[in-house]
């Protein structure tokens, strides 16, 4: 059914009234930001204070939009039309439908538990609502919910979250984030692990991933101690399930009215099934090769286990000529072209070092389907597109996906996601291979040949795919490029994305010209007729 715009805006922002935008002190939004709205040929114009426009949302005979400048604004408006892009590449009307939904805000939920700015964020749903977004996703983090005790759980803030999403008609993808918030790139809040966990670390600091050089990595536990009783009596894959378990009994009636779409399941940095190769916090700088991350006691007696089965002791050690964070593949004897990557042992620890990437994500997805059985589950993997052009792929092999020039490294993965019945959930979807040429030649990056590489091996055991952009995008360019990865022109058996995940909800995005270009977006996704932006 549609919305009418001028009832949905006018019933948010009364007419000479200002509304203070969502704002979090954990948020990163600015307190300062301001709507301020009037009526204009009966239909209420808005802005964010700063803009010299305006975008009025009129009924009539169907919706449409119309662009006013404000008080004393000069700028034309044929010169504005015209600075926009105006053709289409492709035409995606009547192309499947993918779902939309955006990440919402990563303090939303302070350290309390408590919603912040609950009618402030009510108000920027609705927007999101009127341009037919299907639902958000949010991050349930381990770190506030079971923060001080085991098996004390607190979900508070996130109940009064999701009646939310329902009253407004919107779905729900909800993060087990079992990782700490802070350190990364994006990260505008920080949320650690619980505090009994951090306690256990401070006397057995190798719960958490280690460098060669034994510096630890507070991000997320090893996936060495997956098995070992170190968590007050319990496995770390035991701990992961009884959170999702007591997840899937608080919020039975969101599971069963299905507003809770999907859950994906955090196995890592950022979420991530991958290694926390390359951590800001240790030095790491783009496009460093990162480096591995299995020193800690319980990985490292794993590895020396698997060298004496093979009958090699002496290989029961990770490389010693590997580089370090900020080196180039060739700068090392392991990655050079050539390498030590490529021999006896080399090929012997990158397999170990990625079954055990497998291994893990086999244990924490078997759990999660005995905790959410009938619900769609999903995992992410992360894009790492440095160094893609390169022999050894050294940033994908450091992070755990052993896929150099001569082996396809996601083809386990997917099986293993299939063998659970788990979507993917895949990175970088809007990055164009020549802009990052452009930007660092000298990191040999292909993001869009990664992401054929990823999607069509998903594919090929039918897994659902979703997707999600990497760093923030608001130009058409960039959701150009998502829609032709979503929708693959002229692909005989007409595989698409299952959905697509906006990173995320702020300012920048609701501001009328990037809206406008979100609406657009979303249409294409959606299937819809896509009329050219028209501004006059």
């Amino acid at each position: 059914m549609a919305v009418s715009s001028v009832r949905l805006f006018n019933s948010l922002y009364p007419p000479c009234a200002s509304l203070i935008a969502y704002s979090t002190l954990h948020s990163g939004f600015p307190n300062s930001l301001r709507y301020n709205s009037f009526r204009v040929k009966g239909g209420l114009v808005y802005s964010i204070s700063g803009s010299s426009r305006v975008r009025a949302l009129v009924k009539g005979k169907g919706e449409r939009t119309e662009d006013y400048p404000l008080a004393g604004d000069s700028t034309d408006d044929k010169k504005v039309a015209e600075s926009w892009p105006r053709s289409l590449q492709r035409d995606f009307a009547g192309t499947p439908y993918v779902p939309v939904y955006v990440m919402l805000p990563l303090g939303v939920i302070d350290r309390n538990c408590e919603l912040v700015d609950p009618e402030g964020l009510t108000n920027q749903l609705r927007i999101l609502k009127s341009v037919n977004v299907d639902g958000v996703m949010i991050d349930c983090w381990w770190g506030i919910v079971e923060a001080h005790a085991p098996q004390t759980y607190n979900w508070s803030g996130y109940r009064r979250l999701f009646q939310i999403v329902r009253d407004l008609g919107l779905k729900l993808q909800v993060v087990m984030s079992f990782h700490e918030c802070g350190g990364n790139v994006g990260d505008d809040v920080n949320i650690p692990l619980p505090q009994w966990v951090r306690e256990i670390g401070d006397s057995n600091p190798d719960i958490y991933f280690t460098d060669r050089e034994g510096r630890r990595n507070t991000e997320c536990l090893t996936w060495g101690i997956d098995k070992e009783r170190v968590l007050r009596g319990r496995t770390a894959v035991e701990v992961y399930f009884d959170y999702m378990r007591n997840f899937r009994v608080e919020f039975d009636d969101f599971f069963v009215s299905g507003v809770i779409a999907e859950i994906e399941v955090g196995m890592g940095p950022c979420g991530e099934l991958r290694y926390p190769s390359y951590p800001v916090k240790h030095g790491w700088k783009y496009p460093g090769i990162g480096e591995f991350q299995c020193y800690d006691k319980y990985l490292m007696k794993r590895l020396k286990k698997a060298a004496e089965i093979r009958g090699h002791t002496f290989w029961g050690r990770a490389p010693y000529n590997s580089g370090s964070y900020n080196s180039a593949p060739h700068e090392t004897g392991f990655f050079r072209d050539g390498g030590d990557y490529d021999s006896y042992y080399g090929r012997f620890f990158l397999n170990w070092y990625s079954q055990i990437l497998v291994d893990h994500g086999d244990r924490v997805l078997a759990l999660a389907n005995l905790a959410f059985e009938g619900t769609c589950i999903a995992a992410k993997l992360s894009g790492i597109h440095w160094w893609y052009k390169t022999a050894s792929h050294a940033a994908e092999l450091t992070s755990g996906f052993y896929n150099p020039a001569h082996r396809d490294g996601y083809a386990l993965i997917a099986a293993m996601l299939k063998k659970h019945g788990v979507a993917l959930n895949f990175t970088c979807v809007e990055l164009r291979t020549l802009n990052q040429h452009e930007g660092f030649p000298e990191a040999m990056a292909d993001p869009e040949g990664l992401v054929w590489q990823v999607l069509n091996a998903a594919w090929d055991v039918s897994i659902p795919v979703a997707s999600e952009n990497a760093l923030p995008c608001y130009d058409r360019e960039g959701y150009n490029k998502i829609l032709e990865n979503a929708k693959p022109r002229n692909d005989p058996d007409g595989r698409h994305l299952s959905a697509f995940t906006y990173l995320r909800l702020n300012p920048a995005l609701i501001e009328r010209r990037n809206f406008v270009e979100f609406e657009r977006f979303v249409k294409g996704m959606h299937g819809e007729a896509i009329s050219d932006l028209p501004l006059n």
